[in-house]
Order: structure tokens, then sequence, then C-alpha cells
């Protein structure tokens, strides 16, 4: 691990979209240098798919997702209606 430096200002929004993205201010930083990497690395690629690759590296399922965010928005309403 090392110290990168950054501008006060760009900092700033890195914090603010941290609290958006409900990550540390780390993660959100270092989420913005892997997607950047990305982006030189694959040039064609867009954001959707770029992330699409992150996703597929971690095996993240799309149906899992799915349910997790309708469970989480809902608080389990759908489960309480089927049932």
């Amino acid at each position: 691990m090392g110290i990168v430096k950054i501008a006060d200002e760009l900092h700033e929004e890195i914090r603010k979209a941290s609290g958006a993205m409900s990550r540390s201010i780390n993660a959100q930083a270092e989420f913005w240098l892997k997607m950047g990497m990305l982006a030189e690395l694959y040039p064609t690629h867009n954001y959707q798919q770029l992330l699409q690759m992150v996703m597929q590296q971690a095996d993240v399922k799309a149906a899992g997702v799915k349910a997790a965010a309708v469970q989480e928005l809902t608080g389990g309403a759908d489960e309480r209606r089927s049932a």
C-alpha cells in the first residue's frame, strides 16, 4: 500500500461520491481508479460493459442482485404477499 497525493477538490468529490454510493472514501477512489484503468485497457467498451466485466469476475449473478434489491426495497413485502 502506498500514499497517493490528489488535489483537495478531487478528494472532496470522492468524499461526496462515497456517501452517495455507500462506500468508504478509499473504496470509492479505488473503484474510480479501477474503472479508469479498465477504460484505458478496453477503449471500445462503455461503462456498462466494463461494469459487467467486473461483476462477472466477481461471479455476481444478475438474478441474485435483483432478488436482493427487491428484498431491500420492499422490506420483504413481496415474500409476505406470495406466502
